[in-house]
């Protein structure tokens, strides 16, 4: 099919398969967690304090949402708040985290005191936690790439470390559509409702190229 250049700048923007891992930032303690490599964020919900105590993540995994496990505990329960970040995926990508790492006390352990979230829409989500207090800062914009993982360390009480996957975006493809949608969707943009071969010549010249991707 030919490709008209005003039909190509519609094609929806995903995040490549291809991640890298960065991070993560933070101290040593805790226990080590890996949420892998997703096609997007949709969600992160924090629970926090003086510090982050805890975190846990849906993804998108083939337009389908997927939980991530929780990581860290409930504080002291007293003090906790909690905060959900929502995103408008898949038209909005998580595209920056940033955040402060410290002890908490004279003497103790590193943890991640605060944490900040960007997206590709100008939005910013946070502080979350402590952004005043002592520690070291940390940020990681991207441009051109978007966040689809997480990973990092911790404890009962508390996130230790936080990482990221990160990933190039670029246009949607047609295997894409057909890895969503399902090979159904392949066949009645090739042969119509009927699932027939007959008229699909037809059919094809009515379509605009990917028209299908769009709704």
């Amino acid at each position: 099919m030919d490709m008209q250049p005003g039909h190509y700048q519609q094609r929806r923007m995903v995040a490549s398969s291809k991640a890298i891992k960065v991070g993560p930032w933070g101290g040593t303690a805790g226990s080590p967690w890996d949420d892998g490599a997703h096609r997007g964020v949709r969600s992160i919900a924090l629970t926090y304090g003086r510090f982050l105590e805890s975190m846990r993540v849906e993804y998108d995994r083939n337009g389908r949402p997927v939980h991530g496990e929780k990581h860290g505990g409930g504080g002291d329960g007293r003090t906790s708040r909690t905060a959900e970040v929502k995103l408008d995926y898949p038209y909005e990508f998580l595209t920056g985290v940033g955040g402060r790492c410290g002890p908490v006390a004279h003497g103790g352990s590193t943890v991640v005191r605060s944490l900040t979230f960007r997206t590709s829409t100008g939005a910013v989500h946070g502080p979350f936690g402590d952004a005043s207090g002592d520690g070291v800062p940390f940020e990681y914009p991207m441009e051109g790439g978007v966040v689809v993982g997480f990973s990092g360390r911790s404890g009962w009480w508390h996130l230790d470390a936080v990482g990221l996957h990160v990933a190039a975006l670029r246009p949607e493809t047609l295997c894409d559509v057909v890895q969503e949608r399902g090979a159904m969707a392949y066949r009645s943009f090739v042969y119509g409702n009927g699932g027939s071969s007959s008229g699909a010549h037809q059919l094809q010249q009515k379509r605009k190229p990917f028209e299908w991707c769009y709704k």
